[in-house]
């Protein structure tokens, strides 16, 4: 039974931002932090002012986070980056948005003394006679404090102050994980209106010191139980009144907090069960009354993610062919104009569209892939529309001269052409490497829409059936937003887009079987239309084969993939083992490639070399990053395991960007959730000079001086599926439209004869019915849970003697 927290994140755009360059423009990106910790870094926009992202992320994390920040930074390529400004959105004010925060907010100013992370581990007494009693603060730790010195490190002390009185303690040099363990003591005020006040600071020799948070006591609470020992988060100072809100500009975002209760599998066997009986029976009594109601009582704004659910629990089961193909038959019953088919956001679209998106990802790198690239790295200018030519952008002809729109437009029409028919011989070649599930799919669709639509005058319907899903919903977005479908790193800028955007639409009118219609609304593609004809026939040819898989080969298929190692991730990452000899330096580093699948982690030289070693991922004990200072790069991680003998090792790998190190920690610990035996702490630093470079402890197998952070994770296109979290949304789902089902099941039930039939026919009980006694059965369990344990918001210690 576990409790988590899910934070859906869509960083939007800005507008109205300040200048930060000579030019009069910024390059604006957004890091995303979760309490203390960065897990996000949006794309840079590059010379404006308006950015647009449009970015999407899901992390999960544990209840007892505390806020997430937004800080918008104007990249610099010679300089350290400029910050905009910040925006920042707290749990509890993310609480009151059941249906989450959209909107858009002023940025901020920095304020320094706001700007301040990490605990301090204190204990409070008050102790002595009924004559003279005393109140003592101990003062043993603290970890993760704020960087304030270049080195990436601070040089801390506390300074404890009651009833007018102040005391200070040492100066740990170079550490945010110093260690004091003094104690300070003072007179008690026995009205116990004075508050126990602890600051923390960066000592500096020359400049101000720099505040790094307090924690304000209020000693009522210890008149009966005399002493509190605990970790304590620091809290900002007085915030100053920014004279700038409002001028820095403003950010939009939807931000969606959702907790969750995940109850052990056995409580949801029997909703799953219900769900596979459903496609089971459908397919013998041409039925689907359930999948009709949830379809009919499901709201357009969360359509997508109980389609993206329900695929996913489908696919765990092993019946996801099964179910969509219920939905193409639902939907054929309805439709009477094949022109119309799969063109709204019914349950069957955006089933099949995240159906798509989980099965056929990797598919889709390989096929669009190349292409993409190449367009990127030649970043020609093409116009076909002459309304929009812009003949300074061209640039000139060969001699020097300024070439004319009419030229343009040829050269553009030649380059489109070889995007278009490099893309399409990368389609039509890519039979055998499309999963077989998604063939297997698409094979019920041709068959559903030809039996549907026998006539002559629809033979081409079977045909844009499948490519209204391929085509439309599939490739030409990932060609048009290539981040969004982790094709590309980065946003393209606005020549690539253009580019980017005439060969999405050149492929929808293939995907449309060049169309009358398409052909008329933008003429100015008639260039292209020698080869979009051609793209038709091309594409038949590919649907063609790409439908002509039989059962049996189906079978077989599936079982040889399923007697292969799962890869989860994998790619080139510089790689520091501590067994090497030497000093730790970030010249240590060597470059290998690593693999990531269900059972290890390997290394090679190169992608097709011999693995060289690898760690069996039940070793591993903790996954964690590395302080900055430690080898001067902020993104490095460490992967603590024990060896052969049981002794503790670690790992360290150097990634380019936050990005890749989050997803690299995300995938592991992922992977790991089920290891026993994790740690609860490490070092965030490096073993070296024969002590620890974050707390200085000089004993190397002492425990660790930070808290770890396994629950902190990012939802990636390829995680492995989850099915009790999909069962646990799609119950959630299910009881907030329970009695509009309900009325809907009721409305149904007086009409159709074929449900009357059922519910007197004793060899079947009504599968709806069943599913109402599932959900309460579920709800009871839900409210048993909660009645004995305490709320999210409880769950970490709430610091009860703090303001």
């Amino acid at each position: 039974m576990a409790g988590r927290s899910s934070l859906f994140i869509r960083v939007v755009e800005g507008k109205n931002l300040p200048a930060k360059d000579i030019t009069g423009s910024s390059d604006p990106y957004c890091i995303v932090k979760i309490d203390d910790e960065t897990i996000i870094r949006t794309a840079t926009v590059w010379k404006t002012l308006t950015p647009f992202w449009g970015e999407e992320y899901k992390v999960h994390l544990p209840p007892n986070f505390h806020s997430v920040s937004f800080y918008v930074m104007d990249e610099d390529a010679l300089s350290r980056d400029d910050v905009i400004g910040k925006v920042c959105l707290t749990r509890n004010v993310l609480a009151e948005y059941p249906k989450g925060f959209n909107g858009w907010l002023n940025l901020t100013e920095i304020d320094p003394d706001e700007e301040v992370q990490g605990e301090i581990h204190l204990k409070i007494e008050i102790f002595g006679n009924d004559l003279s009693r005393k109140l003592r603060c101990t003062v043993f730790e603290a970890r993760d404090l704020a960087r304030k010195d270049r080195n990436g490190a601070s040089d801390p002390f506390v300074r404890v102050q009651y009833n007018g009185k102040i005391q200070e303690s040492t100066v740990v040099k170079k550490s945010c994980y110093p260690r004091w363990n003094e104690v300070f003591e003072f007179d008690l005020d026995e009205s116990f209106s004075e508050k126990l006040t602890i600051e923390v600071w960066d000592w500096d020799l020359v400049s101000k010191n720099d505040f790094l948070g307090k924690v304000m006591i209020n000693l009522n609470g210890l008149q009966q139980d005399l002493q509190e020992e605990g970790w304590f988060r620091l809290s900002p100072g007085k915030s100053k009144a920014s004279v700038d809100e409002g001028n820095l500009g403003s950010l939009q975002l939807q931000v969606r907090l959702r907790d969750e209760t995940v109850l052990p599998s056995d409580y949801y066997k029997p909703l799953v069960q219900l769900l596979c009986q459903e496609v089971k029976t459908s397919q013998k009594d041409k039925s689907g009354h359930l999948i009709t109601l949830i379809d009919e009582t499901t709201s357009a704004e969360c359509r997508q993610e109980v389609a993206a659910n329900l695929v996913k629990i489908y696919l765990g089961q092993g019946l996801a062919k099964e179910f969509l193909d219920l939905l193409f038959r639902l939907e054929l019953d309805k439709t009477n104009e094949p022109n119309t088919l799969f063109r709204s956001n019914s349950l069957a679209s955006k089933s099949m569209e995240s159906f798509l998106k989980v099965a056929g990802t990797q598919y889709l790198h390989s096929v669009v892939g190349p292409t993409i690239n190449r367009i990127f790295e030649e970043k020609k200018y093409i116009e076909l529309d002459p309304s929009k030519v812009e003949i300074k952008e061209a640039g000139c002809s060969g001699l020097h001269r300024i070439q004319t729109e009419s030229e343009i437009i040829l050269q553009s029409a030649q380059h489109l052409q070889s995007y278009l028919t490099e893309l399409l011989i990368a389609i039509a070649k890519s039979v055998k490497i499309c999963p077989v599930t998604i063939r297997a799919t698409f094979r019920q669709l041709y068959k559903r829409v030809e039996e549907r639509f026998p006539e002559n005058k629809d033979m081409n319907v079977k045909f844009i059936a499948v490519t209204s899903f391929l085509c439309l919903r599939f490739f030409s977005p990932a060609i048009m937003s290539p981040k969004l479908f982790h094709l590309r790193e980065k946003h393209a800028d606005a020549r690539t887009s253009r580019t980017l955007l005439l060969l999405a639409k050149a492929v929808q009118n293939v995907g449309n079987m060049d169309a009358p219609a398409s052909r008329a609304k933008e003429s100015w593609m008639a260039p292209l239309q020698p080869t979009i004809q051609q793209g038709v026939s091309q594409l038949k040819e590919f649907i063609t084969k790409l439908i002509n898989i039989e059962e049996k080969e189906e079978l077989d298929l599936q079982k040889a993939l399923n007697l292969q190692s799962l890869t989860v991730k994998e790619g080139q990452l510089m790689v520091y083992k501590t067994k090497c000899k030497g000093y730790l330096l970030s010249s240590s580093f060597k470059k290998l490639f690593l693999s990531l699948t269900v059972d290890a982690l390997s290394f090679a030289k190169t992608q097709f070399s011999k693995k060289s070693s690898f760690i069996p991922l039940s070793r591993v004990r903790a996954l964690e990053k590395v302080e900055e200072k430690s080898f001067g790069n902020s993104n490095v991680m460490q992967i603590i395991y024990t060896d052969e003998h049981g002794g503790l090792e670690a790992l360290y790998l150097q990634c380019k960007c936050v990005n890749e190190l989050n997803q690299w920690l995300s995938a592991l610990r992922k992977v790991c959730v089920n290891n026993s035996d994790m740690l609860g702490s490490y070092h965030p630093g490096v073993y070296k000079g024969e002590k620890w470079s974050c707390c200085h402890q000089k004993e190397k197998g002492v425990a660790g001086c930070d808290k770890t952070r396994h629950e902190v994770t990012l939802q990636e296109w390829n995680d492995l599926f989850n099915p009790d979290l999909e069962a646990q949304l799609i119950f959630r789902h299910l009881l907030s439209v329970r009695e509009l089902m309900r009325e809907k099941y009721l409305e149904i039930t007086k009409h159709d004869k074929s449900i009357k039939s059922h519910l007197t026919d004793p060899a079947r009980k009504d599968i709806t019915t069943q599913l109402f006694h599932i959900l309460k059965d579920l709800e009871a369990a839900h409210d048993s849970f909660l009645a004995d344990s305490p709320n999210f918001a409880d769950q970490e210690k709430k610091y009860l003697l703090e303001m």
